[in-house]
């Protein structure tokens, strides 16, 4: 087993999650390892960035695959004996103009970006070692789309003591809800992916939380944050942040100093605490 420090990026085969390995192969003073659901695409990638002379690994990931995710636990418990900084970054998002049915739209988003993050989490926190950094990469979006949730809703994901079964519960209902077209009317915003990163930003909160409650000793930070909009596939090239740039505030957070005490179960965005 290997006494080498390591970190892995989900979903960093191009865009904002490959600016973040780029950025961690520079300063993580251990292996740095990008993942992608396609193998050949996530070679490439590593690549690329050996062309740049820096050193990462590759290991398949699809965070809508169980097997998937459960292999590289497996791998990182039996390399490694655990895992030091996890970023969550890989995303889905349709475009503005996408004709999918909205309810298509819903279901489908919140299975990558909430439930399979969720899973990943399921999997990995466990293996976090002491003073691990962990990073869930949400969005501004999840704030404006709370705005836009009915008041009981906002009240429910601003809660300190909303437990993650009802965050799931929440979650389900939303997808369900856009099923029978009365999303709406049940005080939901018209926004998928919004939606989902509330999901995110809130189920940080709540990780967090259960940190400090079973493993307070152990100094890990977790939080959710907002890379701000960045040129990529998901959002265009009229975004006013480079890729490099948007990687900043969750390289920033993966790489908190072992003598931090916070931030921790925060939403940060541009490296500044934001109020949830």
């Amino acid at each position: 087993m290997s006494n080498v420090p390591v970190a892995v990026v989900t979903g960093s085969n191009k865009g904002i999650g490959f600016a973040i390995v780029r950025a961690l192969c520079k300063q993580f003073p251990g292996d740095v390892y990008l993942t992608a659901r396609d193998p050949g695409r996530g070679q490439k990638a590593v690549a690329k960035l050996q062309e740049e002379g820096l050193h990462a690994f590759f290991h398949q990931l699809d965070i809508d695959d169980l097997q998937s995710i459960r292999a590289l636990r497996d791998f990182l418990k039996e390399k490694y004996g655990g895992l030091n900084v996890l970023v969550n970054n890989a995303g889905i998002a349709f475009k503005v103009h996408d004709t999918t049915p909205f309810a298509v739209q819903a279901e489908v988003t919140l299975k990558t970006n909430f439930f399979g993050t969720r899973n990943v989490c399921i999997e990995l926190l466990p293996l976090v070692k002491p003073y691990g950094r962990v990073v869930n990469v949400s969005s501004m979006v999840s704030s404006s789309a709370l705005g836009g949730c009915s008041r009981d809703l906002q009240q429910k994901f601003r809660s300190d003591t909303i437990t993650e079964d009802e965050l799931v519960e929440l979650m389900t209902k939303f997808v369900e809800d856009t099923k029978k077209s009365v999303h709406e009317k049940e005080g939901w915003p018209n926004t998928a992916y919004g939606v989902s990163k509330i999901g995110v930003t809130v189920l940080s909160r709540i990780q967090a939380r259960m940190l400090n409650e079973n493993r307070k000793g152990d100094h890990i930070l977790l939080n959710a944050c907002c890379p701000g909009w960045v040129r990529t596939d998901m959002a265009g090239p009229q975004a006013t942040k480079s890729p490099d740039e948007g990687a900043e505030t969750p390289v920033y957070l993966a790489l908190l100093p072992s003598d931090a005490d916070g931030p921790h179960g925060q939403f940060v965005s541009n490296k500044t605490v934001r109020t949830w």
